[in-house]
C-alpha cells in the first residue's frame, strides 16, 4: 500500500501562515506530479496547486502570490507554505500524488491522504 499523510494544519487568524506537509510512504517506485486539493463545506473539491517531479508549479488564481508548493523528492515529501491566509482558505487540505509502483506490472495511480484541517478565523 501507498500512504500519504498530511500534517501542519491548524487554526490561524486572517493574515497568518501555515506550512502543510505531505509525506508519502510504501512501495513507491517514483512520484510524478503531486498536488494539494482543498475541500470546504458546501463546495466542490478544488485543486490548489501542483508540482511536477521536475519542480514545475501551478496554482489556482486565488492563492497565487500567497501559497508556495514545493517538494523534496529524496524524502517523498511535499509542502505547501501558506501565507496571508484568508477565511476563504478554510478547508480540509488533501495531498494527492501520481504514484508509480512496481510489481508484475508497473502501475500508476493517484494516491490521496486523509487531509488536514486549515481554519482561518475572521
Amino acid at each position: 500500500q501507498v500512504h500519504l499523510v498530511e500534517s501542519g494544519g491548524g487554526r490561524v487568524q486572517t493574515g497568518g501562515s501555515l506550512r502543510l506537509s505531505c509525506g508519502a510512504s510504501g512501495s513507491i517506485f517514483s512520484i510524478r506530479t503531486m498536488g494539494w486539493y482543498r475541500q470546504a463545506p458546501g463546495k466542490q473539491r478544488e485543486l490548489v496547486a501542483t508540482i511536477t517531479s521536475g519542480g514545475t508549479t501551478n496554482y489556482v488564481e486565488s492563492v497565487k502570490g500567497r501559497f508556495t508548493i514545493s517538494r523534496d523528492n529524496a524524502k517523498n515529501t511535499m509542502y505547501l507554505q501558506m501565507k496571508s491566509l484568508k477565511p476563504e482558505d478554510t478547508a480540509v487540505y488533501l495531498c494527492n500524488a501520481e504514484v508509480v509502483v512496481l510489481g508484475e506490472y508497473t502501475r500508476k495511480f493517484y494516491a490521496w491522504g486523509q487531509g488536514t484541517q486549515v481554519t482561518v478565523s475572521s
